[in-house]
């Protein structure tokens, strides 16, 4: 059994590192390695990996707060392990660290890295954190995907459309005059100010020339009004970013840009699934039929006895915790 810790730059030189790579931009190393370097602090992230020449397992991470932390920021809808979580074990065993905090997570995954954690030796717990809405297309169409939103819904997509007010747009490649409509409109919108706009441009710069961009813009007499920023891999669609102009809020150009981004991303890129990554926020009902539980996972090495108090109101706390799923980690 090998096993490494190495920056991001590293890993990406290891075929096998690159070869379980998933299929979102929050499980691809160039993604990770320009969050890094554009969010994050790029000599304080990690990538862990073990491997026994068939079989391998690599855990992004960040040094952080003297710990072990996801390797993430507001941009990932999730955080996960990389190609085989059996090995996940021989990782937590050899990390250089004697704290461990990882969210959001996909149930299965958090599970299988709480598990690997205690095999290890540590004392860890996983919990729920977050909500994330999702649209399983069950192979329908368009139509028949419209036909089951609700009525309000329906009916000011009709009649907002009927007016001719609002020009609409899908684009697939970058363009910075695209770019730059995206961003005055988002400058204009509720939205609070954008976080990293040069990583957000980087990343969809990036995902234009890989062919995943979606890039959906509103107009009304030429002016840009609403813009959002969706991206399409393996299968789903992601919701990155929504914006529209408040002043041109009676023309509704963000419920207009939504229902043409659907159709896109159903009809003709073919998904079959829809994420809205995570918040519960409640406009997300209309569009989204599914929720699903985001996990954070938690870890103290028992021989680090400076972090005991913390590990033992934690584990106190989480054993008088009533059970939220059925799959529960208890």
């Amino acid at each position: 059994m090998k096993v490494y810790h190495a920056s991001l730059k590293e890993a990406q030189a290891d075929a096998g590192v690159l070869a379980v790579q998933g299929a979102s931009p929050f499980e691809r190393l160039d993604w990770l390695a320009l969050l890094a370097e554009m969010c994050l602090d790029p000599a304080k992230a990690r990538l862990s990996v073990a491997t026994d020449g068939t079989r391998l397992a690599a855990l992004p991470w960040k040094e952080a707060h003297g710990g072990a932390e996801a390797l993430a920021n507001w941009y990932n809808f999730f955080v996960s392990p990389l190609g085989d979580t059996t090995l996940l074990s021989e990782i937590a065993q050899s990390l250089p660290a004697s704290r461990a905090s990882f969210a959001p997570m996909p149930e299965a995954d958090a599970l299988a890295l709480a598990a690997g954690l205690r095999t290890a030796g540590w004392a860890a717990i996983s919990e729920p954190c977050d909500s994330n809405h999702i649209l399983p297309i069950k192979g329908r169409s368009f139509a028949e995907y419209w036909a089951a939103r609700p009525g309000a819904l329906r009916e000011t997509v009709r009649r907002k459309g009927r007016k001719g007010d609002v020009a609409l747009r899908v684009v697939t490649e970058f363009s910075p005059e695209d770019w730059d409509a995206y961003e005055a409109v988002y400058k204009l919108s509720w939205k609070p100010g954008e976080g990293s706009p040069d990583f957000l441009r980087r990343w969809a710069e990036m995902d234009g020339a890989g062919g995943r961009l979606r890039l959906g813009i509103a107009e009304i007499g030429g002016q840009p009004v609403a813009a959002q920023f969706w991206t399409v891999e393996g299968g789903t669609a992601f919701i990155h970013k929504l914006a529209h102009d408040e002043s041109f809020r009676k023309q509704s150009p963000g419920t207009l840009l939504s229902a043409a981004m659907f159709e896109h991303v159903i009809d003709r890129d073919g998904v079959s699934l829809v994420d809205f990554g995570t918040g519960d926020d409640p406009y997300k009902r209309d569009w989204m039929e599914d929720v699903r539980t985001r996990w954070r996972v938690r870890a103290w090495r028992k021989s680090a006895v400076h972090h005991w108090p913390q590990m033992i109101r934690a584990l106190a706390r989480h054993k008088l915790r009533p059970l939220v799923s059925p799959n529960r980690d208890g």
